[in-house]
């Protein structure tokens, strides 16, 4: 099912809403010029689908979310769209981060501390940006890709949109796949692509403050968002919980769905049963 919330500044966030209606929540937050159907491995388990209210909302500027002329970076803009999507739970969420999605949790952690949040999950991400801020630390293909990622010229543009697609996974992806990656990125407007990255954010003191549980999760050939990254936040979070997966690059949740989707079924398992035993 699609819907959509209004977030920050009157804005309209795409959701993709599916499994049980009475269900704990799982919410997830995609990366830099993707969209909520970087899920679908997650959507289409049917376990996940019995045991939880799936939400993915697609970030301002993205697939099916307006574009607006602003907001991109200001983390109070990230922490109102979040909270808006969060709303559509009813009750704490458990919510999951890959890649720039990190930065938008940490956005959220910034400006509502852990309000509506039942756990965090960080897949691939990052949660700071800008030089020398060592939770955003990026990958070789990530490096090779900007700045012409950015351009509004296609010709400059598509060979690095594409070789980033590609080098998001350790072994080569389904061409099916490859293509649906690169399509999306090519959907988010240029100016969306260098706004995200025009931002300066270090996040030690919000992970510092988080007071729920929290799983850290990174392949260790990721070559967008460093491996460091990742150790940086688990570092940071109060007991936060980290699990590295060899051989796995920056699509955890497609490249080893199956342990992906056995670990979110567990620490989101275990926040549900913990929220019960509250009641």
């Amino acid at each position: 099912m699609r819907t959509e919330v209004v977030g920050a500044g009157g804005v309209r966030i795409g959701v993709r809403v599916e499994g049980t209606e009475t269900a704990p929540a799982v919410v997830f937050v995609h990366g830099w010029a993707q969209s909520a159907r970087a899920w679908d491995a997650q959507f289409a388990d049917p376990e996940l689908r019995r045991r939880f209210r799936l939400v993915a909302l697609d970030l301002r500027g993205h697939g099916a979310s307006d574009v607006p002329r602003g907001g991109y970076d200001d983390p109070v803009a990230w922490a109102g769209d979040l909270a808006a999507v969060l709303g559509i739970a009813g009750q704490p969420a458990v919510v999951v981060g890959w890649s720039y999605g990190g930065l938008v949790i940490a956005d959220y952690l910034r400006v509502h501390g852990t309000r509506d949040l039942a756990g965090i999950m960080l897949a691939g991400a990052i949660t700071e940006i800008g030089k020398g801020h060592p939770g955003g630390r990026v990958g070789p293909a990530m490096r090779a890709a900007l700045p012409d990622a950015l351009s509004e010229d296609p010709a400059v543009a598509l060979p690095a949109l594409s070789a980033l697609c590609t080098g998001m996974a350790s072994d080569p992806v389904p061409g099916p796949l490859a293509q649906a990656l690169l399509g999306t990125s090519l959907t988010v407007p240029p100016s969306v692509r260098s706004a995200l990255f025009r931002r300066d954010v270090d996040s030690s003191d919000a992970l510092a403050a988080v007071d729920v549980p929290a799983l850290v999760l990174h392949g260790t050939e990721d070559a967008v968002v460093d491996v460091s990254a990742g150790e940086y936040a688990a570092g940071k979070i109060p007991g936060a919980e980290s699990r590295w997966l060899p051989g796995v690059g920056h699509l955890p949740f497609a490249e080893a769905a199956r342990e992906f989707n056995t670990t979110l079924l567990r620490f989101a398992g275990e926040r549900a049963i913990g929220a019960r035993a509250e009641r």
